[in-house]
């Protein structure tokens, strides 16, 4: 059965346990963001040891993207998901009686070889199980998943972490992962491999200058966002001496601003293109800059993880749109290697903001992260002075 023969419903009802899936992804590979100084005293370790494993995910995902992809490019992509989704909730189950860090770290691995898989493919099976005319809300949807791990997601695992243990944060993500997996397997129709493009597109692809500057771009600036980003937990509470319930409550409406951004985006992403990105990048940087400044004082604290969250949901919006008008002809591979490149990011971020607060101090991880979002910025501005079918959405 083709995906757009079925009733309006059943298709938005496809779109929408797609969006809940990448839910489900980004909330697992955030969720450790929040308990960190948790798992760190569970294990005995410092927050900044116990952040490698962030790094050791991200660069998994990054190494493993474009390789898996390229490997399952030909699997049929309704079995490809349940592949996916078992591994993913096996490894969960094992993170949930991890025993001790080495073992928390392999099953991370294991989680992130299915994430590495994941996000290479769905994008575009969001587009083709869409109702017809209606790829752009599918993608948003599907964008609206992901602000959401960063809205509930994210401050809900602190929140079970904090009263039952970080171990069963991972417990109730695994058992949520198989009630997704079992409903995919329901109403998903067989969706045969197309337009992944090959091995043979990765040169293709990296001789369209304006793509190439595009992932760089995102490289570096989720490399600034991530410098800080991946220890605000630690830091609100170390630095600020804000209270654990604050710092959830921080996360809470850092993920909530990305909703906001979303929306914006949607509204006025098309009429703006140029502007929205370069406005998102500059305030995410100002935004980390005055991270120190603004710590002590509850409003600024709060205002600033608003504006940064909306700012960082932009960002990602905006770059994968611009991917999937730049490479039409190999989506799969030209998204494979932007979750590829922006884990690059996340990994650098994370390992640069554990050295900063390891050799200078935990306060500095603001203005490293700001300093390295100036530098995106310039490059942002330079790119597309230089290449001007960056400056539209599509």
């Amino acid at each position: 059965m083709h995906p757009n023969t079925v009733s309006r419903k059943t298709a938005w009802l496809r779109v929408v346990m797609l969006a809940i899936a990448a839910f489900i992804f980004n909330t697992t590979e955030f969720v450790p963001v929040g308990l960190l100084s948790d798992i760190g005293e569970s294990f005995s370790m410092q927050t900044a040891q116990v952040g490698l494993m962030l790094t050791i995910y991200a660069w998994v995902v990054a190494l493993m993207s474009l390789p898996m992809m390229l490997l399952t490019r030909n699997v049929e992509r309704r079995f490809l998901l349940m592949v996916i989704f078992t591994l993913f909730v096996a490894s969960h189950a094992l993170s949930s009686v991890a025993w001790d860090f080495t073992t928390l770290v392999a099953s991370r691995i294991g989680i992130a070889f299915s994430h590495a898989i994941f996000w290479s493919i769905t994008a575009s099976l969001a587009i083709r199980v869409a109702p017809s005319g209606k790829k752009t809300q599918a993608l948003s949807m599907l964008a609206t998943g992901t602000a959401l791990a960063m809205v509930l997601g994210l401050p809900l695992g602190r929140m079970i972490g904090q009263l039952l243990g970080w171990r069963m944060t991972f417990a109730v993500i695994g058992v949520a992962a198989l009630v997704t997996m079992a409903l995919l397997f329901k109403l998903l129709p067989k969706l045969p491999s197309e337009h992944t493009g090959s091995l043979k597109s990765v040169p293709m692809l990296f001789r369209r200058p304006a793509l190439v500057s595009l992932y760089l771009l995102i490289a570096v600036t989720v490399t600034a966002h991530y410098t800080a980003y991946s220890y605000i937990e630690p830091f609100i509470q170390s630095v600020a001496g804000l209270s654990g319930g604050f710092t959830t409550f921080l996360l809470l409406i850092f993920g909530a601003a990305g909703i906001v951004g979303s929306i914006l985006f949607s509204m006025f992403g098309n009429k703006y293109p140029a502007s929205f990105l370069l406005g998102a990048i500059l305030l995410i940087s100002v935004c980390m800059l005055s991270l120190y400044l603004a710590a002590t004082h509850d409003l600024a604290i709060s205002t600033l993880c608003i504006v940064w969250g909306m700012a960082m949901m932009i960002i990602g919006l905006a770059v994968q749109v611009r991917v999937l008008a730049l490479a039409p002809d190999a989506t799969d591979v030209a998204m494979s290697l932007l979750s590829g490149i922006y884990n690059i990011g996340i990994g650098g971020g994370a390992l640069l903001g554990s050295q900063v607060s390891v050799h200078l101090n935990m306060a500095s991880v603001g203005y490293v992260g700001g300093a390295i979002g100036v530098l995106s910025l310039c490059w942002c501005a330079w790119s597309m002075k230089r290449y001007p079918q960056l400056r539209i959405n599509g």
